[in-house]
């Protein structure tokens, strides 16, 4: 194996290790009942079943639950070495409803890393694969290690 693809799994394993503590203190992902599927530097899958009790007075899904799992997916992505990383800002948009029975999975993906700041893209979508939003987050790196 080559020192760059020997770099690269070690910091995809420091990576995975580090976000598996992360989400192993995170009490509302758990909650929820999300699951992540993947967990790669600049790259994370997360899924959701959305319950009744995810519902609004509408019987759809509730905007701030879609958020919330795109959120969770943007975490686990920009926290991609040992440096805590938190939200600096982000934005969704909701493109189609859901109902309690669907499972919801939101992957997220790096577009940019530059310093101390980075943009990532989630996009959630249903069981069919039919997109339900799109979220734009924006991160920063602290001074912290975990």
């Amino acid at each position: 194996m080559t020192d760059a693809a020997t770099d690269t799994m070690t910091d995809t394993v420091t990576a995975a290790r580090a976000n598996r503590a992360m989400m192993a203190q995170d009490q509302a992902s758990a909650a929820l009942g999300m699951h992540v599927e993947r967990d790669d530097p600049g790259h994370a899958v997360v899924s959701m079943r959305v319950r009744e009790d995810m519902t609004n007075g509408f019987a759809i899904t509730h905007g701030g639950l879609v958020f919330t799992l795109a959120d969770t997916a943007f975490a686990i992505a920009c926290n991609e070495d040992d440096t805590v990383t938190v939200a600096a800002g982000a934005d969704i948009t909701f493109l189609k409803s859901t109902v309690a029975g669907q499972t919801l999975t939101a992957t997220a993906v790096r577009r940019t890393r530059t310093g101390r700041t980075g943009l990532y893209d989630v996009s959630v979508v249903d069981e069919h694969g039919d997109p339900v939003a799109e979220f734009r987050g924006r991160s920063i790196s602290t001074n912290r290690t975990r």
